[in-house]
């Protein structure tokens, strides 16, 4: 009888982290072109914005090949999945005066899907 409780607590834990990877970077690609308006995801950095290629793990402003503002230079981020979701969701909220004028995206699943995508750029 004591296993049942055990067995039930580890079918739930299984059941959110399910809920957590449930991600879709192929939807994630699809909302990227709102950021392509801007953002490049291959390598190089655009006149607008910094490219995203390699973003999971990369401080914040550390490319050569963009002009940052002294908001996201200052900002001390390193972009992770918590700091990501922060950032997509709210830009201005989360690195007040830098630059970008993109209001961010409501959906939380969205902001799911947009940093499953940016993890599969390496």
């Amino acid at each position: 009888m004591r296993i049942l409780p055990i067995l039930a607590a580890a079918g739930l834990a299984l059941g959110f982290a399910s809920a957590a990877d449930a991600a879709d970077s192929a939807k994630g690609k699809q909302l990227f072109q709102k950021c392509a308006e801007c953002h490049s995801d291959t390598g190089a950095s655009t006149d607008v914005g910094p490219s995203l290629k390699g973003i999971v793990g990369r401080k914040a402003a550390a490319l050569d090949d963009f002009r940052y503002s002294a908001a996201m230079k200052r900002s001390g981020i390193t972009w992770d999945e918590a700091s990501l979701k922060e950032y997509v969701a709210n830009p201005q909220e989360k690195v007040r005066g830098n630059r970008m004028p993109f209001s961010g995206f409501a959906a939380p699943g969205d902001i799911d899907d947009i940093i499953a995508y940016l993890k599969t750029l390496g």
